[in-house]
């Protein structure tokens, strides 16, 4: 009797449904979270950037004892 069942092979359509849900889940949370990592870091990066200028800035000042003009 044994001989004549047939094994399943692959996945049912529940299985991949249930997979795809979970990923949509996972997704709908990481990838605002991603923005906001990727936002910090170019918020972080743009104020090290103007304290940078501003270094520049006051030490032409001190040489010079005015700020450049803009052209």
């Amino acid at each position: 009797m044994d001989k004549h069942r047939v094994t399943q092979k692959g996945f049912t359509l529940i299985e991949i449904l249930i997979v795809v849900a979970l990923i949509g889940i996972i997704a709908s949370i990481a990838i605002p979270v991603y923005h906001d990592y990727v936002d910090r870091a170019r918020n972080a990066a743009a104020l090290s950037d103007l304290k940078n200028l501003k270094s520049g800035l006051e030490a032409f000042f001190s040489e010079q004892q005015h700020y450049p003009v803009a052209p």
